[in-house]
């Protein structure tokens, strides 16, 4: 069981423990409805750019290699994922607002620079370095947030949250290529820049922070948590898992593509993939609640690989592509909510943005190499597919081990403690 001793819990600083944290109340669900919104035009559209990979290769961007072009979600990721370092800590020392009112600014300019832009390196700027600071802004303080009202619900308070992400991954890709035909792909960009706006202003005012004591001074990435065996077997199995994990993603609408599927019917692929992960940002929460948090982000990452390796590599009908879309969005959509709760598991003191944002700047290079390296080994494959999803597969097994690793390590030291 996931449970630590009376002793440990009493050795443990009074921040963030089940006795402070409220469980619930109006402040704390309006906080999970805010990070709601705020995940849906954010990660949402992160998880949408497969829809702009497919775009790019055939319009602005069609003399330029696939593998070239997937650097820009890549840095995208990378920025996103790099920058919670710094914003985790300063959301435990000074709150959700003082990053969201900016992070909503800049979201929305890098949205507009997007839609004016027509060379990569334009692309590279705005959808991928401004874009990726702004999504990391809106991202870490609202989850941090829901964190620090829940403990015993907190998976399915982050889950229902992390479908947020879910819902925006389904809508956008089916928005875009349908605006992108009917209004161009300028004012396409530009009314999703609008509905994030609106959605991030929700945002801004409804995410607040449950603070239930100072949090002592330490540095913006403190190297020191890693000392932590848990922690450090966390991260490792996080960063593999990030290298294999966003490949379909990226590919997936390219992929059907080349099976011999309209252009128009490969978008929805995509779409699938997210519908997929709704469901697992909310059932396998809404279960670890029950039985724990690493007992169920251990067989839902071993799976995702597994799917690869088995199902993606023989998908070559319409039927057997959109089956493995949904199966892959809804375990991947699950590791992705479960993430953070077990994070926050390992973080007795309290210091739950600052590890979040560790890990995530850490795991940013594992997202940064996961794309280019999918296309580099697609061009080694004269076009073959193989390599890319062994290499999806088996980063994704192997990151499930060490996190395995991490859950073995805190069952004993439980034991020791007891």
């Amino acid at each position: 069981m996931e449970v630590r001793s009376e002793a440990a819990k009493r050795s443990v600083p009074h921040t963030t423990s089940i006795s402070v944290c409220p469980e619930g109340g109006l402040q704390a669900w309006l906080t999970v409805l805010g990070a709601f919104l705020a995940l849906f035009c954010t990660f949402g559209q992160l998880n949408s750019f497969g829809t702009f990979q497919a775009w790019y290769s055939e319009h602005q961007l069609r003399h330029t290699p696939p593998s070239t072009i997937a650097w820009i979600g890549s840095i995208q990721l990378w920025i996103f994922f790099f920058s919670g370092g710094f914003i985790g800590h300063i959301f435990d020392a000074h709150g959700p607002r003082i990053l969201m009112i900016p992070g909503t600014i800049l979201l929305v300019f890098s949205t507009m620079m997007t839609s004016l832009s027509t060379k990569f390196y334009q692309y590279v700027l705005a959808q991928g370095i401004l874009f990726g600071i702004g999504v990391g802004m809106m991202f870490y303080p609202s989850l941090a947030a829901i964190s620090s009202y829940f403990q015993r619900y907190r998976g399915t308070a982050l889950g229902i949250a992390f479908a947020g992400s879910g819902v925006g991954g389904v809508v956008y890709p089916i928005m875009f290529r349908e605006l992108f035909e009917r209004v161009g792909f300028g004012w396409a960009v530009r009314i999703s820049g609008f509905i994030s706006l609106a959605a991030c202003c929700v945002a801004v005012a409804t995410v607040s922070n449950h603070i239930s004591a100072p949090q002592k001074k330490a540095a913006v990435l403190d190297m020191t948590l890693l000392r932590d065996p848990p922690f450090l077997l966390l991260v490792a199995g996080s960063i593999l898992i990030c290298l294999g994990l966003f490949i379909p993603f990226i590919y997936m609408a390219e992929y059907a593509t080349d099976k011999g599927i309209s252009a128009n019917t490969a978008f929805y692929v995509l779409s699938a993939m997210n519908a997929g992960g709704i469901l697992g940002r909310l059932a396998p929460p809404l279960l670890s609640d029950a039985i724990g948090k690493f007992n169920v982000i251990v067989p839902c990452a071993f799976l995702m690989g597994l799917l690869a390796m088995v199902f993606w590599i023989f998908a070559k009908t319409l039927t057997t592509i959109i089956l493995f879309a949904v199966l892959y969005g809804f375990f991947s959509g699950a590791f992705i909510a479960m993430i953070i709760p077990c994070v926050a598991q390992i973080s007795p003191d309290g210091r739950i943005g600052t590890r979040i944002g560790l890990l995530y700047s850490i795991i940013s290079f594992g997202a940064l190499a996961g794309g280019p390296a999918g296309g580099a080994l697609l061009k080694a494959g004269n076009g073959s597919y193989t390599g890319m999803i062994i290499l999806c597969g088996v980063a994704n097994i192997a990151g499930s081990l060490f996190i395995l690793w991490a859950r073995l390590w805190l069952n004993r030291r439980i034991t020791v403690l007891v």
